[in-house]
């Protein structure tokens, strides 16, 4: 989508302000050619002995003085009431679009930058279309409206005037296009300081343990130094045209005056006349000496925005089909059929993978670090697709029905738990948005969070910082079990969800876990095994293959890799691959 089709888009709602603003600068465009009308016989007036309508002249252009300022508060309420919607419309929706993109594109792009292109569109798009308003359309208006008053007075003035302007904006126009990719490259380059800006102020507390400031400010100003060649490239791109703008201005404006001259000389125009063709035409060189200026901003306004709406360039990878049902699930069977799936430009990761797992049944996946544990439950997500085969959530082929229901049916307790910048009860209520107080206090305590929260100077009002800082790894891993018991999803996910706990808590969580686990299919990602001791199965992956598939008990009496791992294992934890052949 272009910047223009945004443009005309998202307006539509607001179209009745932007007529308002339009139809009151028609009124000053008006106004001001009147006026040097109404100077011209004001003064013709004057030098004429017995002239009798000079106050009848007066009344008029006070009159019109009224008009302007009525039309300019009328004009300015129009404006702070297109502002005050369209900014927040617009933000909310590039951050809509935004959000339909699959999972990899987030994994890829620096969060900073995305919003520092939505905040481009956020505050520019307002102030291109208030250019085009109030500079382009008067300065169009008001030349228009003086070309018809020049030709009254002599032809050759509106010839003259009509060349000049055509000539203006064809050098308009081609520096215009020119300006473009010199614009685009810089405001490419500014969203990635601002990227790299957001990266830092991410991972703060690195950069406090590691003592890297001076290391980090080296990166952003290496990072800044194409934003600089840009923003020059740019700036003396601009400067050259301006330039030339600038001689154009003054070879015409030379040119008028000296013809003038002639022709009063030559008794061929009065005084009015002479006020009149003097007024208009340096009114003219003016707004457009006004306009040459707010073609700089402009033009990198525009190309600011353009670079922001690539945001709506790319199609999610991940779409729900036409029409796609809502799941709603019964027994919780999930079926991999002979899955194929690789990462871009990756291996492949699962070559032909068949599993099958029945309703209510808790699943252990085990093996080592980069074996296809987190990729299988993302698979079962949906937040990548599969290269071949299906996916089968209790028959129905996951691609066939919305994002949102197959994940309303899966409750995830991750390893690194993220939560918002909000309270507590914010956070933990997010497992169940329409949930009253009484219900998150009660998964609080089954989770053994209300004990630590309670404690806190504001309770459940507590603002927890950016991604949880303000709260303890385990605390942050409590809230997110908290709210997958709220959530009560038939299908559970649990990624190492009590690795952050000590031993007395962990032992807490586990019988609330079981609890939360009773009659749901569950997958348990664990690498302290005793954890998983428990299960009905245990899937041993090992380079995106299933190897074995068993109880605790029979994958240690097969001696396969399970074994391996199990009597390697120390304190409780699974070795890296390399540390098994030390």
């Amino acid at each position: 989508m272009s910047t223009i089709q945004f443009i005309l888009e998202t307006t539509k709602p607001y179209r009745k302000y932007l007529w308002g603003m339009f139809f009151a600068i028609c009124i000053v465009s008006i106004d001001a050619n009147v006026k040097w009308y109404i100077i011209k016989r004001l003064i013709d007036t004057a030098v004429m002995p017995g002239a009798t309508d000079f106050w009848y002249l007066v009344v008029i252009f006070a009159v019109f003085q009224i008009l302007l300022l009525l039309a300019w508060s009328f004009s300015d309420w129009c404006a702070i009431r297109f502002t005050s919607d369209f900014r927040t419309y617009v933000a909310s929706f590039l951050a809509n679009k935004v959000g339909t993109f699959s999972y990899s594109f987030f994994q890829n792009n620096l969060s900073g930058s995305i919003v520092a292109k939505i905040n481009d569109a956020f505050n520019l798009i307002p102030a291109i279309i208030f250019t085009a308003n109030y500079q382009f359309v008067h300065c169009a208006l008001t030349a228009l409206i003086a070309l018809v008053l020049l030709a009254n007075v002599h032809v050759l003035f509106a010839v003259r005037l009509l060349l000049w302007m055509i000539t203006f904006f064809v050098i308009v126009y081609v520096g215009f296009k020119k300006a473009r990719p010199l614009t685009a490259a810089y405001a490419e380059s500014k969203s990635e300081v601002f990227g790299h800006l957001s990266d830092y102020f991410t991972n703060m507390l690195n950069v406090k343990l590691f003592s890297t400031s001076f290391f980090e400010m080296k990166r952003f100003q290496n990072a800044s130094k194409d934003y600089v060649n840009q923003a020059q490239a740019q700036g003396y791109f601009l400067m050259k045209f301006y330039v030339l703008q600038g001689a154009v201005f003054s070879v015409y404006t030379i040119g008028f005056l000296l013809f003038l001259v002639h022709l009063h000389n030559c008794n061929v125009i009065s005084p009015g006349d002479f006020a009149l063709v003097f007024m208009a035409n340096f009114r003219i060189v003016d707004k457009l000496f006004e306009l040459s200026h707010q073609l700089r901003d402009f033009i990198t306004n525009w190309g600011s925005v353009d670079q922001a709406l690539t945001l709506l360039k790319g199609a999610p990878e991940i779409q729900d089909v036409p029409n796609a049902a809502a799941l709603i699930v019964t027994h919780g069977q999930i079926v991999f059929d002979h899955v194929k799936f690789n990462y871009k430009g990756a291996e492949p990761l699962f070559d032909n993978t068949a599993v099958t797992i029945e309703p209510g049944q808790k699943i252990g996946l085990v093996g080592y670090s980069g074996g296809g544990k987190t990729t299988f439950v993302n698979l079962i997500l949906r937040l990548y697709d599969v290269t071949y085969g299906r996916i089968y959530i209790d028959g129905i082929d996951s691609k066939q029905v919305t994002q949102d229901s197959l994940r309303a049916n899966i409750g995830m307790i991750p390893q690194d738990s993220s939560l918002f910048h909000r309270s507590l009860m914010e956070n933990i209520r997010y497992g169940k948005i329409d949930a009253n107080d009484e219900e998150v206090i009660e998964a609080s305590k089954r989770a053994h969070a209300h004990e630590f929260i309670e404690k806190l100077p504001k309770g459940y009002e507590s603002l927890v910082g950016e991604r949880g800082v303000k709260l303890s790894g385990g605390q942050r891993q409590r809230i997110a079990i908290a709210r997958a018991i709220l959530k009560n999803a038939p299908i559970l996910i649990l990624d190492e969800a009590t690795s952050q706990l000590d031993s007395i808590t962990e032992n807490y969580i586990q019988k609330s876990l079981q609890e939360l686990m009773a009659g749901k299919t569950t997958i348990v990602i664990a690498h302290r095994l005793s954890t998983l001791l428990h299960m009905d199965r245990i899937l041993v992956f090992d380079a995106g293959k299933i190897v074995a598939d068993g109880t605790h008990g029979e994958l240690l009496a097969q001696n396969s890799l399970y074994k391996t791992l199990w009597d390697a294992q120390v304190g409780g934890f699974l070795p890296d691959r390399h540390e098994e052949n030390l």
